[in-house]
């Protein structure tokens, strides 16, 4: 007895050859769609609340490198995290000298009127010898590299700010739920 043209059955069910075929397609399909889906591509929240020189930079750059990598980064610019993205504000932001603990000055020297202004200045001059990217520099290859940033809609208004205050490409009437739905689902999460 051949078996060439016997029906395929399993527990006594038969299945004629166009069944089968049909089935072995969708198996093919959904084998083609699981190897697309990138389950290995890791998801990283930044929050960002710090809106002075020296703490724009530690989201930008973890952002970016993040990016490099392929992760999915978001980063969500809250109070005076907000002002990174504010094209005019990002331009004066300063540094703060009082109650740094890094900063070679004692604190009573540091709370004098302009000091805040020189510390700006000689930590810029610091970047520019050393040829680190510049605030502006760190928000374009951030949003090149593919990170979502995201102005909060409730400290747009808060600030009352408009919506085309931001550099290009940033994300704006960001709620807090879609960033807690994005903190949720990542597998880093960083409050700056």
């Amino acid at each position: 007895m051949s078996t060439d043209n016997a029906t395929p059955s399993i527990d006594g069910s038969e299945f004629d050859a166009a069944d089968v075929e049909a089935l072995l397609e969708r198996v093919e399909e959904l084998e083609d769609t699981v190897a697309d889906l990138d389950d290995d591509q890791k998801k990283m929240t930044i929050v960002a609340t710090q809106g002075s020189f020296d703490m724009a930079y530690p989201p930008l750059i973890l952002a970016s490198t993040a990016a490099a990598f392929g992760w999915d980064v978001v980063v969500f610019h809250t109070f005076w995290g907000l002002d990174i993205l504010h094209e005019e504000k990002s331009q004066n932001l300063k540094l703060s000298a009082v109650g740094n603990p890094n900063m070679p000055m004692p604190n009573a020297l540091a709370a004098l009127p302009g000091m805040d202004s020189m510390a700006t200045k000689m930590m810029q001059k610091k970047i520019d010898e050393n040829g680190t990217a510049t605030i502006e520099e760190l928000i374009d290859i951030s949003l090149e590299s593919g990170v979502d940033l995201q102005a909060c809609q409730m400290t747009i208004e808060l600030m009352d700010y408009d919506e085309d205050d931001f550099y290009d490409g940033v994300t704006t009437g960001v709620g807090a739920a879609t960033a807690l739905q994005h903190m949720a689902e990542s597998d880093i999460q960083l409050l700056v």
